[in-house]
């Protein structure tokens, strides 16, 4: 379809796929009749967008809104239209690299900074709408509350130098009746559209997805040295839990403050206080090689060899499952940026940060405090490249595998005299991609403190792994001691509902927990749905291992999903957090099996008014909830074969906590009820026939582990020996619906002892150098 362009709101614009249809008449937008956005102002623009015909996103429909400002200005907010009685869920920034979920029904309703909003489908007709807001040119957008209830969108370029007045597509517009084919429908619109990223489908991730990690930060803060990372890794293989990769954070690194001399005084690290930041701290880095603590250890097997490579040979050589060793770096060097006329840095001068209209509603944060008080040591962006090069070519000379990047976000602090926030953007993004592809495969990276629209569109061309949520805090930083406990619950929902949107970019990362924290279970099994890495911040010597061996396999490797969790359909509109009722529900797939966590994170979150999260006790209460095999998108997952579900599919359903199975219909219900900040895992399986013996079985997998059926590796089944073969990854009790009982069973060959009861066939299997293969005979 030709792009077609109207300002006159009298115009009719209408777009039609099938049964979707989304017009724009007499200032109103409407889908499939529908009104969603009204009073739709005279100078807003639409341009027609082709929908998608191939495969299964042909019922798809979308448009590009823009608008015509008076005068050029470098920052605009403009009403996009009003919305009433519609309700909303969406992702917004509270801080400037961290963003969350918001719900609402109304334009007033709209949190600043809101990077995605999905309004909701009616029982009548009306499908559910996406609103994108994008870069355009030098500019980005968001959108908020407007006057009275009208949607805002503001479009800003970050430097009063960069002003323009025409803008045609700032906000992409997308029609569907599956919100999440709708959000992965529209994001390859867009892909295509700015062509300055690349989907996730599109990239390989790193290997460390399917390890089990170990990092310093929680666990020695910035007091890491070679003593604490081998006793670390030390600990864990003793207790039968070896690290296949080690991230060391923050404290390796060379850095000063303001009133020391870069070349004469002792090491700045020692002045950081341990943990996190102090207040008026924001020391800069002073030169790319490692500190004193690396820097000057001696090898005990080959005295001669000295350095951080000699620590990375002896660790890997001593602890043989240790793949790969990544260090922390924060995008501009260090939090402070480059220290100015440091010898052998690339140039940097001393820039003095400042926050848009929309951060300075954020929430308060000590870490954006000190850099707006001691400002940032920046590198200019046509000298990025020299900062990454330098940086990285060191640390792979010393033997580092990958780096966690963090502090993304705040190039856009400092986007007034660089040519405004995108095209800083663009030319930082571009240096760090291609240092990427040269030194770490072009994957070996986790992106921290990233998530706004500016990074996932500029950024992740390469990046292909990155947070979805905020920290993990083993308290509250603002002292709340109640905080142990809601703040986990709100790092659940974060991720959960980012993930929504972040996933079309990057494999969304859960972070690190502490197995010994009164909420550990929790967020082990959060980590065991979620299908990101899985890895930990334990304190030396201070572990769970009986938690960690039901998430870890006894070499090092974890059983991963296969696809990324993301909220179930009947939660996706609710609050989780505080309104006393809405459980937490999240679904992913295995090859196999589909998995369905239960959660109940009730007692705090966003607070709109005093602009930030704080418990609220009150709504911390035990939940009911209803569960169902349907709530499990069979077909919205990144599964090959797709699971092929059907209305009289019959499931067998296995609790991990309650261990107990039960068959069900795809539509069945069962109900539970959770205390607060505790959790029900569900393995779903479709059920098979033999169709010979009139046999049904479903494989569940190893039930000691929080993912049970992530050990199905294959599945076959010989109708004319009535044999179901199983390959199996990891060692344990292997379960298996089966509604008769076998002959007999077999483990790679060898006939084993089974108990059969209540219909489950239950088989101990062994730790084996690969996979075990189990053969059932009817």
């Amino acid at each position: 379809m030709a792009p077609t362009r109207s300002k006159d709101s009298t115009q009719a614009m209408g777009l039609s796929d099938g049964e979707l249809s989304l017009t724009f008449e007499k200032s109103t937008f409407l889908v499939n009749n529908y009104p969603i956005l009204k009073q739709v102002p005279n100078n807003i623009v639409v341009t027609s967008s082709p929908s998608i015909s191939a495969g299964d996103t042909k019922n798809t429909t979308g448009c590009f809104l823009g608008f015509d400002a008076a005068e050029p200005n470098s920052r605009h907010v403009a009403p996009i239209g009003e919305l009433t009685g519609i309700r909303f869920m969406s992702i917004f920034r509270f801080k400037p690299w961290w963003s969350t979920h918001w719900i609402g029904q109304n334009g007033k309703d709209v949190e600043v900074e809101t990077q995605m909003m999905i309004l909701d489908k009616n029982h009548s007709g009306r499908p559910y709408v996406l609103l994108l807001p994008l870069i355009e040119g030098s500019f980005r957008s968001s959108l908020q509350a407007g006057v009275d209830n009208y949607v805002d969108i503001c479009v800003e370029s970050g430097s009063s130098q960069v002003c323009e007045s025409r803008f045609r597509t700032f906000l992409y517009m997308h029609v569907g009746y599956d919100p999440y084919r709708l959000v992965r429908d529209a994001m390859k619109v867009v892909r295509v559209h700015l062509g300055s990223f690349r989907l996730l489908e599109e990239k390989t991730p790193p290997s460390i997805l399917d390890k089990f990690g170990w990092c310093t930060w929680d666990a020695v803060y910035r007091e890491v040295d070679p003593k604490s990372v081998r006793d670390g890794v030390k600990g864990l293989a003793e207790g039968g839990c070896p690290p296949q990769w080690v991230l060391i954070d923050d404290g390796w690194q060379s850095i000063c403050h303001d009133d020391q001399d870069p070349i004469l005084d002792t090491e700045g690290m020692d002045r950081m206080v341990a943990g996190t930041t102090g207040a008026n701290e924001s020391p800069r880095l002073k030169t790319f090689e490692f500190n004193y603590k690396f820097r000057d250890y001696e090898s005990p097997r080959v005295p001669s060899n000295k350095g951080m490579g000699a620590f990375i040979r002896d660790l890997k050589e001593e602890f043989r499952t240790v793949d790969n060793v990544y260090v922390w770096h924060a995008l501009l060097g260090y939090w402070g940026g480059v220290r100015p006329n440091a010898p052998g840095m690339p140039e940097s001068n001393v820039v003095v940060p400042r926050l848009s209209q929309g951060l300075k509603k954020s929430m308060d944060d000590l870490a954006v405090n000190n850099i707006l008080t001691c400002g940032l040591g920046f590198v200019p962006p046509e000298l990025a490249y020299r900062l990454y090069d330098g940086l990285h070519s060191h640390l792979v000379s010393e033997g580092i595998d990958g780096v966690k990047i963090d502090a993304i976000h705040l190039l856009e602090m400092i986007s007034e005299d660089n040519g405004g926030r995108v095209e800083i953007a663009r030319a930082y993004y571009k240096a760090l991609s291609d240092s990427v592809r040269r030194y770490f495969n072009g994957n070996g990276v986790v992106a921290s403190m990233e998530q706004g629209n500016d990074f996932m569109f500029l950024g992740t061309e390469v990046i292909s792994l990155g947070r979805a949520g905020d920290d993990f805090w083993v308290t509250d930083p603002a002292g709340d001691p109640r905080g142990s406990f809601w703040l986990q619950g709100c790092h659940m929902v974060h991720c959960a509902y980012n993930s929504l949107w972040l996933a079309n970019f990057i494999y969304p990362d859960w972070d690190m927990f502490q197995t010994t924290h009164p909420l550990a279970e929790f967020h082990a099994a959060s980590r065991a749905i979620s299908g990101g890495p899985i890895y930990i911040s334990d304190r030396i010597g201070e572990h769970n291992f009986k938690l960690l061996k039901r998430l870890m396999l006894p070499d090092g490797s974890i059983l991963r999903c296969q696809s990324y969790a993301l909220p179930t359909r009947d939660c996706l509109f609710d609050d989780p957090l505080h309104d006393g009722k809405t459980m937490l529900k999240i679904w992913n797939l295995n090859r196999y099996t589909g998995m369905l966590g239960l959660f109940n994170c009730q007692g705090g979150g966003w607070c709109c008014i005093s602009r930030r999260h704080k418990g609220e006790p009150k709504f911390s209460n035990r939940l009911d909830c209803l569960a169902s095999p349907k709530d499990i998108e069979w077909k919205n997952g990144n599964v090959n074969p797709v699971p092929q579900i059907q209305g009289d599919t019959t499931f067998a359903v296995y609790s991990f906590l309650e261990e107990k199975l039960k068959l069900m219909k795809l539509t069945e219900r069962l109900e539970f009820s959770l205390e607060p900040f505790t959790y029900e895992l569900l393995t779903v399986s479709p059920v098979h026939f033999l169709t010979g013996k009139l046999i049904k079985f479903a494989p569940i997998g190893l039930v000691n582990m929080l993912n049970s059926g992530g050990a199905i590796q294959s599945l076959d089944y010989e109708e004319s020996e009535s044999r179901v073969k199983i390959e199996v990854k990891g060692s344990g009790e292997m379960r298996m619906f089966a509604s008769e009982e076998p002959r007999t069973c077999r483990i790679d060959g060898a006939g084993v002892e089974f108990c059969y009861d209540d219909y489950m066939i239950s088989i101990q299997v062994p730790w084996p150098p690969g996979f075990s293969l189990i053969e059932y005979l009817f």
